[in-house]
């Protein structure tokens, strides 16, 4: 790219942040959670037919990434890179980003099902447990497993080769509609939460998604994964 052409791509990209309700909803993003169309609309005061064509110039420019699960499509930055810009204006502009507060209930964000796999905070660490450990590392259609993380979870007691066996897919992210940050989804999650069952890690609630993670369950992640986990009072 010449110098030229430098400078009208740095001009489109300034361009496409400079707009108030595009700002917004950049900042909105930066805390990592991803958001879907409607809110960053809502937070931007403006309808959805006029946030549509905002999200289209923001992919176009690489300044956020669109992700669809279910009926939602959810937007994040796109990458560090992105967030560090922001950061950066931030900075100059004398402006606190405002954190992310969800609005799920407590013990449903703690920890609960996605369909056969774990979900909610407790999820979330596990997933990003997995990933700083590098037992898992992302592939073009998921996440791969590692012989290091093949071998920790074999001597765990997960069957992994059972969940690969499964038509199904084996590992991938599954984004937290609670956390707005991916869990681990696939045959090899579900194998985990059917460990974490067996082994009195989490309880399942009778009459809802809730997963309850009892005192040993605490110490185990701990252990295992090098993560710390409220326990739930009595368990």
């Amino acid at each position: 790219m010449n110098a030229d052409q430098t400078d009208l791509h740095l001009a489109d990209i300034a361009g496409a942040i400079a707009d108030r309700a595009r700002a917004r909803m950049l900042c909105s993003l930066l805390d990592g959670h991803a958001r879907t169309a409607t809110e960053l609309a809502a937070l931007a005061d403006i309808g959805s037919s006029t946030a549509s064509g905002h999200f289209r110039r923001l992919c176009d420019q690489g300044l956020v990434a669109m992700s669809s699960q279910g009926k939602h499509r959810y937007f994040r930055l796109a990458n560090a890179d992105v967030a560090a810009a922001l950061e950066a204006l931030l900075t100059v502009a004398g402006v606190a980003r405002t954190p992310f507060r969800p609005s799920t209930p407590s013990p449903l964000r703690h920890a609960r099902t996605c369909y056969d796999h774990c979900a909610g905070e407790v999820a979330v660490k596990l997933h990003d447990a997995l990933l700083a450990q590098a037992w898992i590392v992302p592939e073009q259609d998921g996440y791969g497993l590692t012989d290091r993380g093949r071998e920790a979870l074999v001597a765990l007691g997960v069957d992994v080769e059972q969940a690969r066996g499964r038509r199904r897919c084996f590992a991938y992210p599954c984004l937290d509609w609670s956390e707005r940050r991916p869990h681990l989804g696939g045959s090899l999650a579900a194998a985990l939460l059917d460990l974490m069952s067996s082994r009195g890690w989490v309880v399942k609630d009778l009459d809802s998604r809730v997963l309850r993670v009892t005192a040993k369950g605490s110490r185990q992640c701990r252990k295992h994964f090098g993560f710390d986990i409220a326990a739930q009072a009595g368990l």
